[in-house]
């Protein structure tokens, strides 16, 4: 039997052999609890903005770090992604699998910007350089950073965003799993209800055991 090329990446299990249902849930508080204390971290910046405002001087440079623009974008960034994930755990708790497509979508459009990333430092590699010169002066391990081959450093950057793209590939596939397995679990319940509570049909011609010899169909048997 012919089956689809995306069938071999299914799988009911995920990490730690728990469901893909529960790794769902487990990765959608995850990152519920992540962006929650980024916008505890906005709000605070937005309410004392002294505490979090890094000046030209301090940064070595002619930009300042935060902005009030900035500052209300990255919090309405914030409130979205805990829609989302919200969304997400929900609807892996409740088994309802159109909730889950904001945040599978969300994962490729991240997965897509570190690829991105990744075919920049690969093509341009120099732009590490010119990132690290304009950090702040007390930044930890500037110096040191500097300080390593480049070409060392570009496959040492190279290395860590492959882990981590192949990481954030797994989870993809762990909450595409959990989708179409709810998705799979709906669809199964449905023709269960169909099956038990249509009308029985049956197909001519009827034969009947009593003496071999096909006869007309009974009408249909309505099933209470």
């Amino acid at each position: 039997m012919l089956s689809s090329p995306w069938a071999r990446f299914y799988s009911n299990s995920c990490c730690l052999c728990c469901h893909v249902r529960t790794g769902t849930i487990i990765l959608g508080v995850w990152y519920l609890i992540i962006n929650s204390v980024v916008l505890l971290i906005l709000l605070s910046a937005l309410t004392d903005p002294d505490q979090y405002h890094l000046t030209s001087a301090e940064l070595g440079g002619e930009f300042e770090f935060m902005d009030d623009a900035n500052m209300c974008i990255a919090t309405a960034i914030s409130l979205l992604m805990i829609l989302i994930c919200a969304m997400a755990t929900y609807g892996a708790y409740k088994q309802h699998a159109a909730w889950i497509i904001p945040f599978f979508c969300y994962q490729i459009f991240d997965f897509a910007l570190n690829t991105l990333v990744a075919i920049s430092v690969l093509v341009y590699p120099s732009t590490i350089q010119d990132y690290l010169r304009q950090l702040p002066n007390n930044f930890p391990y500037k110096e040191e950073i500097m300080s390593v081959n480049p070409t060392c450093l570009v496959v040492i950057i190279l290395l860590f965003i492959s882990i981590i793209l192949a990481f954030k590939g797994y989870l993809i596939s762990c909450v595409w799993n959990c989708y179409r397995y709810i998705n799979g679990r709906n669809n199964s319940d449905v023709l269960v209800y169909i099956t038990t509570n249509d009308t029985a049909v049956l197909l001519p011609p009827y034969d009947d055991p009593a003496n071999g010899a096909a006869k007309e169909p009974p009408p249909p048997y309505v099933s209470a």
